[in-house]
């Protein structure tokens, strides 16, 4: 616990047995309380190592639900559990666990009720070997996001970001797609509701092992940020009404 508040790290895995063991063990124990995987049928050892390493919390989905969807049902269960702060980690072990401890400060201090760990500050992305086309398009979406959504933020992509439970339990994720958007369409949500975002800098590392979506699917994401961006500002003029920006 930080300052009497419960936090829980959540890991969407999916074929993370490689990774799982080093992520795991840099997690700042002496003050997470509580760290769930929610496993989205993999066809690795992804579940037997978590139980081997005798995580609290291990959820297996019977279905591929989708990045987006796996991250609901670490959302719920982290809700239940009655986390005051939530930090999805990637148990890839591209972002290092060891800015959990600073990323909950932020929100335990009363900083900013949501923190991204951003791989833009600091030049850190294409240091840690990020694509240069990925990158690209990153600072061009980033770009077009800040435009439409009216906020100064490095980037809306990094997979490493931090939740206080009163934003949680504000913004209707359930109502999020299912796939990788999933992220973008959150965030959305979140500036929509009034919440700010603080950001942090992260290195971050790409190799075989880790995690990627390829070229295809990162079009597929694209325009599902253009969309989501364009969405806000319709509904913000009120010349739209679209689900995702409804309340619980």
């Amino acid at each position: 616990m930080l300052k009497g508040k419960k936090i829980v790290v959540v890991m969407p895995a999916y074929n993370a047995a490689q990774t799982l063991r080093k992520t795991y063990e840099e997690i700042p124990m002496d003050i997470v309380d509580e760290v769930i995987l929610v496993d989205d049928c993999s066809s690795d050892e992804t579940v037997a190592v978590a139980e081997s390493l005798g995580i609290h919390h291990v959820i297996r989905h019977e279905t591929n639900k989708g990045y987006g969807g796996n991250q609901k049902t670490c959302y719920r269960k982290a809700l239940s559990l009655g986390a005051d702060v939530v930090v999805m980690l990637h148990p890839d072990y591209q972002y290092t666990p060891q800015l959990v401890a600073p990323i909950s400060y932020m929100i335990v201090n009363g900083l900013y009720p949501v923190v991204l760990a951003s791989r833009i500050l600091g030049n850190g992305a294409l240091k840690g070997g990020m694509p240069r086309y990925k990158y690209f398009f990153n600072r061009c979406l980033t770009w077009f996001e800040n435009v439409m959504i009216g906020q100064k933020l490095s980037e809306y992509h990094t997979g490493y970001r931090a939740f206080s439970r009163e934003v949680l339990e504000t913004i209707d994720f359930m109502r999020d797609s299912d796939d990788f958007v999933f992220d973008n369409q959150m965030l959305a949500q979140i500036v929509y509701a009034g919440f700010g975002i603080g950001e942090i800098t992260c290195p971050t590392k790409y190799f075989p092992e880790a995690s990627s979506i390829n070229f295809r699917r990162s079009c597929r994401y694209g325009f599902g940020v253009l969309l989501t961006s364009l969405q806000f500002r319709l509904q913000k003029w009120h010349l739209g009404s679209f689900k995702i920006f409804g309340s619980r």
